[in-house]
């Protein structure tokens, strides 16, 4: 199950030995096992990285796009030949229940780079307008720096566009789940990456992000983690001028109009913050609903709550696994106990594990009911099954509380299209979903405000990674 050259870096088409001697043991949060040992990098593997990078960077970009994309589609066939060890891999690194790393977290590679190749295929990379040629162009040599929670969904939606756009770029997967960023790289490896154009190295970010970040040799950064790292990689990246794509946190708004069908979406809006064990940045973790309705909703999302299953990640029955580390279990149980210390009705769950779990990060399903904006639960982005249900008395009531927030990522509205497309169009959100609608690959993906900027998926994803050249009195 551990793929092979953990303690490797792939960098100029070949797996090579780190600079440095530094280890770091990769965990089991569903057993508190070390289960692998990750070789952590330093500035001068990140040189060596985008040097190859650079290298490789002229004779990649000018391969006709037909080429570039013919690489990805063989990405894509190796990467289904190692669909189930990339469940395996990832429900090991970061305690996806099995059903869910096949379901939901491998498929999300495998989707995005379906969907960046069929992007590709149907743009228009050179046009006219007027006398004007206009091309894209791919941007440069780019950094990708991908987070822990959704492993496989953010390598694909940076690295399949970067290809196509004709970028080459070093990649750097979370430390907490390198894994499957290891198992990518051998799959580039595999499908006949040109050397140099796909690079790997794993570390932190405070020794290989930040040189990544502010490496003069680099032209972008594409950034996916919390809102402070992303300020870090801002700065970083500032003197050098570099665009920086990032893609933050969120503290999602979740509207259940009055005209919604109030236990469905209840339901439905508890199963989406409890997903991924509530470990998305886009997940509904503020429910508003009417006032009038608060009392019965808190009902049925109890009912939803027991219905969740915590526990062995290998069990197919198991619907919920651990947090990701005991760093982030002791976060999410700080903030429990706030919720119940400022007074919020606590309805399902709360402090500690799980009745009968004795190990592993497993947290209990948690919903609180009578919240205000303004409680610690409401405004912090808590990265676990957390739930807040606060009530409204108008829908102007809802939605300037779900606008009051520094996020801006997602945002969720339950009811009659007809009556939630207004209320759509008021919410301060880069993706706002009309009752819970199945994962639409094409759709732009990324926040307003301090959710980030740039979007990701499909074509999308793919003119983040290009730079727009205007060619004057070509059809002169």
């Amino acid at each position: 199950m551990i793929p092979a050259n953990m303690e490797k870096f792939y960098i100029g088409g070949a797996w090579t030995e780190p600079a440095s001697a530094v280890r770091l043991g990769v965990e089991n949060p569903a057993t508190e096992e070390i289960v692998a040992q990750v070789a952590l990098g330093n500035q001068d593997d990140i040189d060596r990285a985008i040097a190859a990078a650079r290298a490789a960077f002229a004779g990649w970009t000018v391969r006709p796009v037909a080429e570039r994309i013919a690489v990805v589609k063989r990405i894509l066939e190796v990467y289904n030949a190692k669909y189930e060890e990339f469940a395996q891999v990832m429900s090991a690194e970061m305690g996806a229940p099995i059903e869910w790393a096949r379901g939901a977290q491998a498929w999300a590679g495998q989707v995005h780079i379906e969907s960046t190749i069929r992007a590709a295929e149907e743009m228009q990379w050179e046009y006219m307008r007027g006398s004007t040629r206009i091309v894209l162009e791919g941007i440069g040599v780019c950094a990708l720096i991908t987070p822990w929670n959704w492993p496989m969904n953010q390598i694909a939606c940076k690295v399949a566009p970067a290809l196509v756009a004709g970028c080459t770029m070093v990649l750097k997967p979370s430390e907490i789940a390198p894994m499957s960023g290891v198992l990518f790289a051998q799959v580039c490896h595999e499908a006949g990456v040109p050397a140099g154009v796909f690079n790997m190295v794993n570390g932190t970010g405070p020794e290989v992000g930040a040189r990544m970040s502010s490496h003069p040799e680099v032209d972008m950064v594409s950034f996916t983690g919390s809102t402070r790292a992303g300020t870090a990689v801002a700065a970083a990246a500032a003197p050098t001028v570099k665009r920086v794509a990032q893609e933050l946190g969120g503290k999602s708004p979740n509207i259940i109009l009055p005209t919604a069908d109030l236990e469905s979406a209840v339901k439905a809006g508890v199963e989406g913050c409890f997903g991924n064990t509530g470990q998305s940045c886009d997940a509904p973790t503020r429910m508003f609903v009417p006032r009038s309705q608060h009392d019965q909703a808190l009902v049925h999302a109890a009912e939803a709550a027991a219905a969740v299953v915590v526990g062995d990640t290998q069990d197919t029955a198991t619907t919920m696994g651990p947090l990701v580390s005991k760093l982030q279990f002791d976060k999410v149980q700080r903030l429990i106990q706030a919720g119940i210390d400022e007074g919020a009705t606590l309805v399902a769950g709360g402090i500690g594990r799980p009745v009968g779990v004795n190990r592993g990060w497993y947290v209990r399903p948690t919903i609180f009911g009578n919240v205000t904006n303004d409680m610690t639960i409401a405004r912090e982005e808590i990265f676990g099954p957390v739930l807040s249900i606060l009530p409204y008395d108008t829908i102007d009531d809802a939605v300037a509380m779900a606008n009051d927030t520094p996020y801006g990522l997602a945002a969720y509205i339950a009811g009659p299209v007809e009556d939630a497309k207004p209320v759509a169009r008021r919410l301060r959100a880069g993706t706002v979903n009309l009752n819970y609608p199945a994962w639409d690959t094409f759709a732009p993906f990324g926040g307003y405000k301090q959710s980030g900027n740039g979007r990701e998926y499909a074509d999308w994803g793919i003119h983040d990674f290009c730079e727009v050249k205007g060619i004057v009195g070509w059809g002169e």
